[in-house]
């Protein structure tokens, strides 16, 4: 839609003129009857003074038929037009696309990049840390499966920046050895040894590392609510990401074998994004709303933490009836933290709220030993 623009505006100071003129006054009888200063006066009719609205509000007093809204109209009006014959600043049409493909503010207080009062040093910031050539590219990280609660279709700019900062981190954390996808049982046995004690967690990216799978963990940014990613550098070399959003025991652990589930099924690895809706969380979706690899990948999790026979077995025997005593107990049978056994039970709509002293958080186990952006750890600036 074209802009309509007035074909004829005056400057605020005409009219004062014209006004005085009908009246018969001076500069100096209006400045009288204002009680201000002539000075104030001559400058308003010179247009070198704004009409505020306190000025506005005595002029409408002093000129009978006129409002304190007109002059401040008149004022604006005659702004707008005095703005049309100066050329826009290009900055600030740079700087609303740059704000627009990434949360600035946020990347520059987790820094990640540098901020620049430049627009042009800061969207070549922009561009290098997402990897592109222009801001209307798409940034290489489609390769990715991410574990998230926002839904399935697309990422939105946080989401992106949190995804292309995991990327980045990734190739800066070594593997004992090349990844084969044929480790998958020495893996899930060798961290169903860590799933009983919460301290135990700390071991988790030695076991990755080798079998070849790259982990870290990256704190989320605002409106991302990812749990988790699986991410690869190249077909073969995965990374798996999680952001500990809740911090549970229970949150941990289905992320991480969701994303593992992943990385041994080659998920991600051409450019068709996998995401999943937050399991954990308050908020669950539901599970044929989700695409079928995503599906699969739940119930490898939660297979990999618990059987599912077994836990169907212990909820027609002791639901609705579960007390602590009796969660402790299966859990310590089958070799896992009750927090755990909370989770998956939660997953089949029993309340956690009365348990919640089970779900320990595991944030504290697990930064020790893993490349960890977040919570006070700073990692270098992307170069």
């Amino acid at each position: 839609m074209n802009e309509r623009v007035p074909a004829e505006v005056f400057p605020p100071g005409d009219w004062i003129r014209e006004a005085l003129d009908d009246r018969g006054w001076s500069q100096a009888d209006l400045a009288d009857i204002l009680g201000r200063p002539s000075q104030l006066v001559n400058e308003l009719i010179a247009g070198k003074k704004i009409v505020t609205p306190e000025t506005a509000k005595g002029l409408a007093q002093a000129f009978e038929g006129t409002t304190a809204e007109f002059w401040l109209n008149a004022d604006s009006a005659w702004q707008l037009h005095l703005k049309r014959s100066q050329a826009p600043d290009p900055s600030v049409g740079l700087r609303a696309r740059i704000y627009s493909k990434a949360p600035i503010r946020e990347m520059v207080k987790r820094q990640w990049i540098e901020f620049s009062s430049n627009p042009s040093v800061l969207e070549k910031t922009l561009l290098d840390f997402l990897e592109v050539q222009d801001l209307n590219e798409s940034p290489p990280v489609l390769a990715t499966a991410a574990r998230m609660g926002t839904g399935y279709d697309q990422f939105n700019a946080s989401q992106l920046a949190w995804i292309c900062r995991a990327k980045h981190l990734g190739r800066a954390v070594p593997v004992s050895r090349p990844f084969d996808k044929r480790s998958r049982q020495v893996v899930w046995d060798s961290l169903r040894l860590l799933m009983a004690d919460p301290t135990e967690i700390r071991h988790v990216p030695r076991v990755l590392s080798e079998a070849g799978i790259r982990f870290l963990v990256l704190e989320h940014l605002t409106k991302t609510r990812i749990d988790g990613a699986c991410i690869w550098l190249d077909r073969s070399s995965p990374v798996v990401v999680v952001s500990l959003r809740y911090g549970r025991i229970d949150n941990f652990w289905f992320t991480l074998m969701h994303e593992l589930a992943h990385v041994f099924n080659g998920d991600g690895r051409e450019d068709d994004p996998a995401v999943d809706i937050d399991l954990v969380g308050e908020a669950r979706e539901a599970k044929e709303n989700k695409p079928e690899r995503e599906r699969k990948a739940d119930e490898v999790a939660e297979g990999a933490l618990i059987d599912g026979e077994t836990l169907d077995d212990f909820v027609t025997r002791v639901g609705p009836l579960f007390s602590e005593r009796t969660i402790r107990n299966f859990a310590t049978l089958h070799g896992v933290h009750p927090g755990i056994v909370v989770g998956q039970l939660h997953n089949r709509g029993v309340h956690y709220s009365k348990f919640r002293k089970l779900l320990v958080n595991v944030r504290e186990h697990i930064v020790q030993s893993a490349l960890t952006d977040g919570w006070g750890h700073r990692m270098p600036l992307a170069s």
